[in-house]
């Protein structure tokens, strides 16, 4: 009888060979060494790929894409599939007009709508993005004041906008 091993000394691979050392099977010993007596693995000269980053403006790039198909709603328009564009018949006079909104419902929109008012929302970041670059020590004064211009405009027009978009979207808004 094989004494037994310590059990706080085994692991997978000490438990794999202990249970083939007490194998009294001798085909299991022929197959376990003959084939590696006279196989060698073959000497690979592979070398590991060499990993070039993305510059920083590809990385913003994709990150703003990414972030206006998030607040977009994307997703939104890919699973439920709701219509570009609505209509509205005018009660007045019988004619059928184009709606850009959805009005009174805070959980569906039409595709334009989620569109403009992602693309509001890239220009206050964007907006952002050049009141920091305004603040730049190393920029001359002119450039720096096209930079702060461009930054406020931008984030008081999103602003702006996304206020008419939301009271457009439900009337009664904050009144």
């Amino acid at each position: 009888m094989a004494p037994k091993p310590d059990t706080q000394s085994l692991t997978a691979g000490n438990l794999a060979d202990t249970a083939a050392q007490t194998s009294m099977d001798p085909l299991f010993h022929i197959l376990k060494v003959l084939p590696y007596s006279f196989l060698r693995p073959p000497r690979l000269r592979l070398k590991l790929p060499s990993l070039t980053l993305p510059s920083p403006m590809t990385v913003f790039a994709l990150v703003l894409l990414t972030y206006f198909m998030v607040v977009s709603g994307f997703v939104y328009d890919v699973i439920v599939e709701p219509p570009g564009i609505g209509s509205t018949q005018d009660p007045a006079t019988g004619s059928v007009r184009p709606v850009v909104f959805l009005p009174g419902r805070v959980n569906g929109q039409y595709i334009i709508e989620g569109l403009s008012s992602g693309f509001m929302f890239v220009l206050g970041g964007i907006g952002i993005v050049l009141l920091d670059l305004a603040l730049d020590k190393n920029r001359a004064k002119s450039v720096k004041v096209s930079y702060a211009t461009a930054g406020i405009s931008s984030v008081v027009i999103a602003y702006v906008m996304s206020m008419l978009f939301i009271r457009i979207k439900i009337p009664a808004y904050l009144r």
